[in-house]
């Protein structure tokens, strides 16, 4: 993707016109969700700017060059919240989490990367974490094999294999719901969510997996974003959710 991070980060990178990140959140958008964090580093600018100019790249703009005058047209916006927060260039993804803990309440919360979408059934997800009763739960997909790999009895994760190669299985998806304790797994900047907090939630049999089986894409390389663009195009997305799921 150096081709196009060189400029923005990822998150930014569009489908259809829409920074990817847009289309994530609207699939929470979908069952309801409103407030959302942006763990934000490399070119985090890029992420402030974008919300900064929402209504001007989504609502029809008249400008009266000669009054000086900038007047807001049609567009409907969503009612979003969005905190977008610096949490360091280099910061591992645990120590990301640490950054925002003084933004988040005492309820369990979302948690996903900014560079793949889903058609997930957010409910569902929360459904199954509730009756979990576990700490974390992660989303588990069947992708390529250059994933790392769940491997669970039952619901209940056993293991998690960082990038394991399997051409086969389960991994993850992202799409987490988590726990305010799951912050204390993470000691310093550096902790990575997926190495020393997923593992360790595994062996204390504390992570649930929420098995999806529809559609789910990452947006690691140019290739995945012409797919996940020329899907967009087609008008046949299949993350495109409606609102109410």
């Amino acid at each position: 993707m150096a081709q196009e991070t060189v400029y923005r980060p990822k998150p930014m990178v569009e489908i259809g016109g829409y920074p990817i990140l847009w289309h994530i959140m609207n699939t929470y958008a979908a069952f309801g969700v409103s407030d959302f964090i942006v763990c934000a580093g490399y070119k985090g600018d890029v992420i402030k700017d974008y919300f900064d100019r929402f209504y001007l790249y989504h609502s029809d703009v008249v400008f009266d060059l000669g009054k000086r005058q900038r007047t807001i047209g049609r567009g409907s916006p969503p009612g979003w919240r969005v905190t977008v927060v610096d949490t360091g260039r280099d910061s591992g993804t645990g120590g990301r989490l640490r950054y925002i803990r003084n933004y988040l309440n005492d309820a369990d919360f979302f948690l996903t990367y900014g560079d793949g979408v889903a058609n997930i059934d957010v409910a569902a997800l929360v459904q199954c974490h509730r009756g979990a009763g576990r700490l974390a739960t992660v989303t588990a997909v069947r992708p390529p094999a250059r994933f790392g790999a769940i491997r669970a009895d039952g619901d209940r994760v056993v293991r998690f294999d960082e990038k394991a190669g399997a051409s086969e299985g389960w991994i993850s998806g992202g799409f987490f719901v988590l726990n305010q304790r799951v912050l204390d797994y993470i000691p310093d900047d550096s902790t990575s969510f997926e190495i020393d907090c997923l593992t360790r939630l595994a062996e204390e049999g504390q992570l649930t997996a929420y098995f999806h089986h529809g559609f789910w894409h990452p947006m690691d390389t140019i290739r995945d974003q012409r797919h996940l663009d020329g899907l967009w195009a087609s008008g046949q997305a299949p993350w495109l959710r409606q609102p109410g799921g």
